[in-house]
């Protein structure tokens, strides 16, 4: 998927919502426990009623790892479940890697050849050998991350280098030379709201994945305030607050519920910008 057809959806669908998909086997209902495949059978039905109301899905790679072999093959099932069921919509591994380059190499593989996801997160602390490999997919990308959303962000995130540029924005600058607005996107917290008009002087045209909206407690409005451009450019993700929403049998009904409540608000905020 390209930066058009992204931004094209976001406009079909007036809504720029990304549901992550975090299946703790501690919180999910306690029904499913019983079955084969409890973390594939939550996230399907999960993707099946935010669907309409989302453009892309976020699948974190933990919550299945932590479960060991079968984990991973229920993460292999959820992805190909929404390539097969809603292959308009982005699919993003929220996996977190980055290593040395030939490591990163087979990151890359698994995540955009094995797996067939669109778009992974990415580490940048080991510099571009780590990154620049996730960038030679056409039509996948890498979502770096940037200025996040929880408290530890303060011990380096901020830390001014000699050049007077915080780190966060030292990542932004040099990071551009490694991508595009076609194939790079970054990790800006919700709950860093105020920093986004700083970030967007850095890149005006990138779209940024922010989380910390809902359970973490940012703010939507503040987010599209500082955040916004003319192509929406963002992707706001909410996990919790949607997928949890409910213990019970009517789970996955009350995350389609509260996936729409979202989706209302940001087509009222695209349609105030003038975004359709």
């Amino acid at each position: 998927m390209n930066y058009t057809q992204l931004a094209q959806n976001i406009k079909k669908k007036k809504s720029f919502l990304c549901v992550g998909l975090d299946p703790d086997i501690k919180k999910i209902p306690k029904h499913l426990l019983s079955e084969k495949e409890p973390l594939f059978s939550f996230c399907r039905q999960i993707i099946d009623t935010t669907a309409p109301f989302a453009v892309a899905f976020k699948p974190n790679t933990a919550f299945f790892e932590a479960e060991g072999a079968s984990g991973w093959q229920q993460l292999e099932k959820t992805i190909a479940y929404i390539k097969t069921n809603y292959p308009e919509i982005l699919i993003i591994a929220d996996a977190k890697r980055g290593d040395i380059g030939n490591t990163s190499a087979m990151y890359a593989r698994t995540f955009f050849q094995t797996m067939q996801a669109d778009a992974v997160t990415v580490a940048p602390y080991m510099g571009s050998d780590s990154v620049t490999p996730f960038t030679g997919f056409d039509g996948k990308w890498v979502v770096l991350l940037a200025l996040t959303s929880n408290n530890g962000a303060f011990d380096f995130q901020f830390s001014e280098i000699k050049s007077g540029e915080r780190l966060f924005e030292k990542v932004l600058k040099e990071s551009m030379n490694w991508g595009s607005k076609e194939n790079m996107m970054y990790v800006v917290g919700a709950t860093k709201a105020e920093y986004f008009k700083d970030i967007r002087k850095i890149v005006p045209q990138n779209f940024l994945l922010v989380p910390g909206v809902g359970a973490q407690g940012g703010s939507l409005a503040q987010v599209c305030q500082y955040g916004m451009n003319e192509n929406c450019g963002l992707l706001v993700n909410s996990s919790r607050g949607i997928i949890y929403a409910s213990g019970d049998l009517d789970f996955a009904k009350i995350a389609g519920e509260k996936a729409e409540e979202l989706q209302k608000e940001m087509s009222e905020i695209l349609r105030s910008n003038s975004i359709n």
